[in-house]
């Protein structure tokens, strides 16, 4: 696995995404086609996280940076959602 799609995927999973797959450089993975187009539109970081489990493994740090970063991402809630709770 590319390390650039590691690190840009940790900010841009879904733009990240779409260019691999118009480069056709998008990792060897299990997911069928219809898998990977709904996953990248609704829940990018799930199937990066699916790329970097069946490549690198569950035990790669990649894996749990990616992890940690999509647990903060969708239940930190964005500057928005914060706001408006405060209100």
């Amino acid at each position: 696995m590319d390390t650039l799609f590691l690190v840009v995927s940790l900010f841009l999973p879904r733009t990240i995404l779409i260019i691999y797959f118009l480069l056709n450089q998008i990792p060897l993975n299990t997911v069928p086609f219809i898998g990977d187009v709904l996953l990248t539109v609704f829940i990018p970081r799930a199937l990066v996280l699916i790329y970097i489990a069946q490549t690198l493994g569950t035990d790669s740090p990649w894996f749990w940076i990616h992890l940690v970063t999509a647990l903060l991402v969708y239940f930190g809630g964005g500057k928005k959602y914060k706001d408006y709770r405060r209100k």
